[in-house]
């Protein structure tokens, strides 16, 4: 039996890169997803939409839908976990991806900036947790997952690459920072209650299509750089297994659970925990 089979996993920023990931491996393990983004089609010239992604997992095999939703308006998203269940029933595996961030110095982001920053990165995840509590306790289990990041701690400047770029990460940082915490108490409160509730943030970067400065990055630095599969199979072990309260971080937690990286649509063994990326990749 498949490890997520008879579950039901939502999925936001689910269109393109990690969260795409995480849906096509959630599906070949057999769970039903919902992907959800902005929009279902294309979103000016970033590549990968709604449509595709959610093409892509019924062509082989999996059970998928979409579910449009602009996250940011608080009125849109204040029934989305409601609205999502209407395709396959209630969420057992909740996966906070979407998040947005502003690259500029600490000092020169603007309030509203900031706002958009911690409502996304922050109060988001928090209300659909909210949102989708009383199904999982109604089932009498349930996962969560709120996507991280490394910039939680800010890098020793100077950073590799340049002196900015280990500053403009700081308010981006500071917003995953505060949604760790928020996981951490979110964790320790439901886990008697079999919900268990993580973080998980990349240990490097993983290369996605337009992603051309930091690909750029990885070329000078590719040891700075991880497959996506890396996370997408962390995530999956997040959302399978009884683990509570982790500040996870991908290739720790591949190799500290011991397990084999595969692809996406699980067919294969693609390493471990030291399993390296090709910078060139398009994904």
């Amino acid at each position: 039996m498949k490890s997520l089979e008879g579950k039901t996993a939502f999925i936001t920023g689910a269109s393109r890169g990690i969260g795409r990931a995480i849906a096509r491996r959630f599906a070949a393990e057999g769970a039903n997803v919902v992907l959800c983004a902005s929009r279902l089609g294309a979103h000016g010239d970033l590549q990968g939409t709604l449509e595709e992604a959610v093409g892509e997992i019924k062509a082989s095999g999996g059970k998928a839908a979409p579910e449009v939703c602009n996250l940011l308006d608080e009125a849109a998203r204040a029934d989305l976990i409601e609205r999502a269940t209407k395709h396959f029933g209630p969420i057992d595996i909740l996966v906070n991806n979407a998040a947005t961030s502003v690259m500029n110095m600490p000092s020169l982001i603007s309030s509203k900036h900031r706002n958009r920053m911690f409502d996304l990165n922050v109060n988001v995840p928090v209300e659909l947790t909210q949102q989708a509590l009383p199904g999982m306790r109604e089932r009498g289990a349930g996962w969560v997952l709120n996507l991280s990041s490394a910039t939680i701690d800010q890098p020793i400047v100077p950073y590799r690459d340049s002196r900015e770029a280990a500053l403009v990460i700081g308010a981006y940082g500071a917003s995953k920072a505060a949604l760790a915490r928020y996981s951490e108490a979110l964790a320790h409160e439901l886990a008697p209650e079999k919900i268990y509730v993580n973080t998980l943030a990349p240990e490097a970067i993983v290369l996605t299509s337009g992603a051309d400065y930091v690909r750029d990055i990885a070329r000078k630095n590719p040891d700075m750089v991880e497959p996506v599969e890396m996370m997408a199979e962390a995530a999956l072990a997040l959302c399978s297994r009884s683990l509570v309260g982790l500040t996870a971080y991908s290739r720790q937690l591949v190799h500290m659970l011991g397990i084999e990286v595969r692809s996406l649509d699980g067919g294969k063994t693609i390493g471990d925990a030291f399993a390296e990326a090709d910078v060139d990749a398009t994904f």
